[in-house]
């Protein structure tokens, strides 16, 4: 079977090497999980992008998730551009924040004041420092295999990057920071009672992505979010909803809109950005106004509100807030997904494509709900066989099992047919 070239990847990262540690600045970019040299980009348009060497691919990484109308928008791209015209960076307000701002607030009601930041580990770290100003309690309750970021306190049995690299924490967060993080499995409602039962006094708050996305995507029961929910309420505990990945992808609302349910404290990433450096948290107005120059919490940052990537930001959403915007990219996934399932099923493989809106993860458990992650096989061999099978035919998924995929709006449905059908062949070979 043809090799993909990476002569140019291959020499590029031999020298990033040198330069960064594991050669690249964030470990999942290794390859280290699906083996070989990870490839070096230098384009992308549209649903496309273009390695160092030629390689053309169809992108369902998509920058793990921001560019939802894919690379190179040409609305958000002339947006970027004006902006920048006008200078990249004042340390001081502009219009921008606040029309970005309005936005947001205008269709997500439950937000009262937000807090613009420079990524979503960065809106994560503080909101879990305003949930502790607010409360005056110390202890956070998090799930096994949510990731909120490298926050030292939420580096305890994470997802994501940390699995990838076949560890549950970090070295360099102290026993006493990870003290304060109590640690509970997904979907189990008994269990979440009886913590809150023996630690509600001294909880702040709750953190959990809504839609688990970076260990697996571990769609939880609705009954489930609801009684975390009502017993938040009950005890006094302000609800954290990390919606880094699921803000403005699963419904402009994100989880909140979707499963109708309001948290305290929201924080956002990735498509907030327009494909920009871009995090936020917001609340109601009682708890932002402990966040400082206002309140005692805290927090800054020289490039929080950038103008070009409020720009950004603000194109990419006046998107999104097309006439059914959202219904159509996820129909467009449904039938992508439904192709490759149907073919599975035929030839009853032990493989599931699990999708929620436009997200969609790659299940080698079989046919079966999957709502932990001590659920989900640790044996990545049948993933790494198709991720190696995908690239060689021109299709992208980032390079671990863990890793959720996107589909954009710049993705065409004779794309998605290609890609299906080569998803298909590649299971062929996988089961072969």
């Amino acid at each position: 079977m043809t090799q993909l070239n990476r002569t140019q990847s291959n020499r590029l990262f031999e020298e990033s090497s040198t330069l960064f540690p594991g050669g690249v600045n964030s470990p999942v970019r290794a390859f280290k999980s699906v083996g070989g040299t990870p490839l070096f980009f230098s384009k992308g348009n549209g649903s496309r992008v273009w390695d160092e060497d030629g390689n053309q691919f169809i992108d369902f990484c998509n920058s793990w998730g921001p560019l939802i109308h894919g690379h190179a928008n040409e609305y958000v791209e002339n947006k970027i551009i004006k902006t920048l015209k006008n200078g990249s960076s004042f340390g001081a307000p502009t219009r921008l924040e606040s029309d970005l701002a309005k936005l947001i607030k205008e269709n997500i009601p439950f937000i009262d004041k937000l807090r613009f930041v420079s990524s979503g580990t960065e809106a994560v770290m503080s909101a879990l420092r305003l949930a502790r100003g607010y409360t005056g309690k110390t202890k956070i309750l998090k799930f096994e295999g949510c990731y909120h970021g490298h926050v030292d306190s939420m580096l305890v049995k994470a997802g994501s990057g940390l699995v990838t690299l076949g560890s549950s924490s970090s070295a360099g967060v102290p026993e006493s920071v990870a003290s304060d993080t109590l640690v509970l499995p997904l979907n189990d409602e008994h269990l979440l009672t009886k913590t809150f039962e023996n630690y509600s006094t001294e909880l702040a708050a709750v953190i959990i992505e809504p839609v688990p996305a970076n260990n697996g995507l571990l769609l939880q029961d609705l009954s489930f979010l609801q009684t975390l929910r009502g017993l938040c309420w009950k005890h006094r505990v302000l609800l954290i909803f990390d919606e880094v990945i699921s803000g403005f992808r699963v419904a402009f609302g994100g989880a909140a809109e979707l499963y109708g349910i309001q948290p305290d404290i929201v924080t956002y990433g990735k498509i907030i950005g327009g494909g920009l450096p871009v995090g936020a948290y917001g609340a109601s107005n009682e708890i932002m106004a402990h966040v400082s120059p206002e309140g005692p919490v805290y927090q800054a940052g020289t490039l929080s509100g950038n103008p070009v990537a409020m720009a950004a930001g603000i194109a990419q959403l006046e998107l999104c807030l097309s006439p059914d915007f959202y219904r159509t990219m996820e129909a467009k996934t449904r039938r992508f997904v439904d192709r490759v399932n149907a073919y599975a099923t035929v030839k009853n493989y032990d493989f599931e494509l699990i999708s929620l809106a436009s997200v969609f993860w790659l299940s080698f458990s079989g046919i079966k709900s999957i709502h932990r992650a001590d659920e989900i096989s640790p044996e990545m061999n049948s993933f790494n066989k198709l991720h190696d099978f995908l690239l060689r035919h021109g299709i992208y998924l980032g390079p671990s099992g863990y890793e959720v995929g996107f589909i954009s709006s710049a993705h065409t449905e004779d794309e998605l047919i290609y890609s299906a059908t080569q998803f298909c062949a590649g299971l062929d070979a996988v089961y072969a």
